[in-house]
C-alpha cells in the first residue's frame, strides 16, 4: 500500500503562520515598551522645560535655621505650600494674602509625610512688620521671604521649600486628571475663580467634582470655620495625589505638567523635584499624616482672629521637628537661647 506524501504547499503556509505568530508575541510588547519608553522620555522633558520655567533663584541656598543645605535624596525635608488669592485679572500675585497655607516634612526613612494646616486667621507674630497679625498678612506685607520667615519663627522647624500656586493651578490640575472624587459636607454656593459670585452650586453627598467646583469647596467657610476649611483642603489634596497616582492617570500627566508650570512659583529645581519621586513610587507605603494647627476664637476690638493654643502648638513643633530628625539641635538651640536671655553667657 502507497501512503500519500503531505502537500510540501501546506506545511510551508502552517510554518508561515507560525514564524508570524512568534513574530508578533516579540514585536507587540516590544511596540509598548518602546512606546512606552517614547512618552516618559518625553514627559521627562516636557516636566524638565515646563518645571524649570517655575523655578526662581531667590538667592536662599539654605533656610537659616539649617546648619548645611540639604540634599533631598539623603535628607528629610520641609516644603511650604501656598496657595495664594490672586487672579490674572487681579494683577495681584506680590501683594495678595495667602488663602491657604500648608506645611509638609518628607521622611525618606518612614516613607512618610506630616500636612500641617495652618488656619489663615491664625494671630502670629510677623517678624516683616514687628507685631502680632493674622498669618495671611505676611504675604501681603513682604511676599514669600516674609511667609517663610513667619512660618519658621511659628513652627520652629527649618522651611527648606516652597511652592506658591494660585487658584488657577488648582483648578487646571483637578482638570487634567478629569476631576477628583470628594465629600461635599453641605449645599452651598461660592464664588469661581474669576470671582462671579454665586456661579457654583453644590448640593452634599460624595460626588465627582471639576476644578471650579473642587475650588469652591476649597474655599468655602460659610457654614462652619477656617479649621474645617483646612481639613476640606488637606482631603482635596489627598484626592489629586490618589488620582495622579492611579494607573489611568498616566496619559494625562502632559497636561497636568502644563497647568503646574503655568502658575506654580517655587525654590526647588527640577532635580529637586525629581528626587521626590520615590515617595510617589512607593506610594502603596506611603503614610500621608494630616493635622490642623488647634486654638480658639479671639476676637478683640471687633476684629476676628484665630488665637493658637499654647500646649497644642507646642506639640506640633515637637512633632515636626522628630520628623524632620532635627529635635535634638533645634532643642539644644532653643536652651542655648533661654540661657542667654537670662543671663547665662
Amino acid at each position: 500500500m502507497v501512503k500519500n506524501n503531505p502537500d510540501p504547499t501546506r506545511s510551508g503556509r502552517k510554518r508561515k503562520r507560525k514564524l508570524r505568530k512568534r513574530a508578533y508575541l516579540i514585536l507587540i510588547p516590544l511596540i509598548a515598551f518602546v512606546a512606552v519608553l517614547s512618552y516618559g522620555a518625553y514627559l521627562y522633558i516636557k516636566a524638565d522645560t515646563v518645571l524649570s520655567d517655575s523655578h526662581v533663584d531667590d538667592g536662599r541656598e539654605k533656610s537659616d535655621l539649617r546648619e548645611v543645605a540639604v540634599d533631598p535624596t539623603e535628607d528629610n525635608v520641609s516644603i511650604l505650600i501656598m496657595g495664594v488669592d490672586s487672579n490674572n485679572h487681579r494683577d495681584n500675585a506680590e501683594s495678595a494674602r495667602t488663602d491657604a497655607l500648608m506645611l509638609a516634612t518628607l521622611n525618606k526613612d518612614d516613607n512618610s509625610v506630616e500636612l500641617v494646616s495652618i488656619p489663615r486667621d491664625s494671630y502670629v507674630y510677623v517678624p516683616e512688620v514687628g507685631y502680632e497679625t493674622k498669618i495671611n498678612h505676611a504675604h501681603a506685607h513682604g511676599g514669600t521671604e516674609a511667609t517663610v520667615e513667619t512660618v519658621e519663627n511659628l513652627l520652629e522647624i527649618p522651611v527648606d521649600y516652597y511652592a506658591k500656586v494660585n487658584f488657577h493651578a488648582f483648578v487646571d490640575v483637578v482638570d487634567a486628571l478629569g476631576g477628583i472624587t470628594a465629600e461635599v459636607p453641605y449645599e452651598f454656593t461660592e464664588s469661581n475663580s474669576m470671582d462671579e459670585r454665586g456661579a457654583i452650586h453644590l448640593y452634599p453627598g460624595e460626588q465627582e467634582l471639576n476644578g471650579e467646583e473642587a475650588l469652591a469647596l476649597a474655599r468655602t467657610r460659610k457654614l462652619d470655620n477656617d479649621i474645617e476649611r483646612g481639613k476640606r483642603q488637606q482631603d482635596l489634596i489627598k484626592g489629586v495625589v490618589d488620582k495622579a497616582l492611579s494607573a489611568n492617570s498616566i496619559l494625562k500627566f502632559d497636561d497636568v505638567i502644563e497647568a503646574v508650570g503655568d502658575n506654580m512659583v517655587t525654590n526647588m529645581t527640577f532635580g529637586e523635584m525629581r528626587s521626590f519621586i520615590s515617595y510617589a513610587t512607593n506610594s502603596e507605603d506611603l503614610a500621608i499624616n494630616t493635622s490642623t494647627l488647634e486654638g480658639y476664637d479671639y476676637q478683640p476690638a471687633g476684629t476676628y482672629y484665630w488665637q493658637l493654643d499654647p500646649v497644642a502648638l507646642d506639640e506640633t513643633q515637637t512633632k515636626l521637628q522628630e520628623h524632620l530628625d532635627i529635635a535634638d539641635s533645634t532643642t539644644v538651640e532653643n536652651e542655648n537661647e533661654t540661657e542667654k536671655a537670662s543671663g547665662a553667657y
